[in-house]
């Protein structure tokens, strides 16, 4: 199960009618899908980004001292919430660069802190559990993700095998409903 912020059906409308696409999509995860949510095209706009990041506020767990936002969608959103709230951010790239530093996580030191990540839409949470293990891996704490859509079935946490808390702006059942 995952929490969810008490959705904004206005907002919900809006994100729909921009970035909710139909045909026939692979997923990351390799399912089929007869429609896709771009959320580049909701993160493209910076009014619509600003709102998004403001509902994500709340959500962020007390303790958070560094969001992690994983590349490439949960960057510009992990950017807009570390400016509204002074949370230093962090870009969780999906596997180490090969030269220079040779980061995974680009940004302050996470070995001790508190890291929540942010994401643009968690469908099985596939990126979300690669990215965990990996900070993890190097020292972080990470225990809560939030993202801007869930779309993975109702009551249904898809990252309770990492032990990750998910924490939505959205729901696929919001924007559903936003569609009437």
């Amino acid at each position: 199960m995952t929490d969810a912020a008490t959705p904004d059906p206005m907002l919900a409308a809006d994100i729909d009618a921009c970035s909710r696409l139909t045909g026939e999509f692979t997923l990351r995860s390799g399912q089929l899908s007869s429609e896709y949510f771009d959320k580049y095209l909701f993160e493209a706009q910076p009014a619509l980004l600003a709102r998004v990041a403001a509902q994500m506020v709340p959500l962020l767990p007390e303790r958070s001292e560094l969001l992690g936002g994983l590349e490439l969608g949960g960057i510009p959103i992990a950017t807009m919430v570390s400016s509204m709230t002074g949370t230093p951010g962090l870009f969780v790239r999906k596997k180490a660069k090969e030269y220079g530093t040779c980061k995974l996580a680009e940004g302050p030191d996470v070995a001790g802190r508190y890291v929540t990540i942010i994401e643009d839409v968690i469908t099985t949470g596939g990126a979300v559990r690669d990215a965990t293990q990996a900070l993890r891996a190097a020292g972080a704490i990470v225990e809560v993700v939030v993202c801007a859509i869930d779309r993975s079935p109702v009551e249904e946490n898809p990252l309770a095998d990492v032990g990750l808390e998910v924490r939505a702006v959205l729901t696929k059942a919001d924007l559903d409903a936003a569609r009437g």
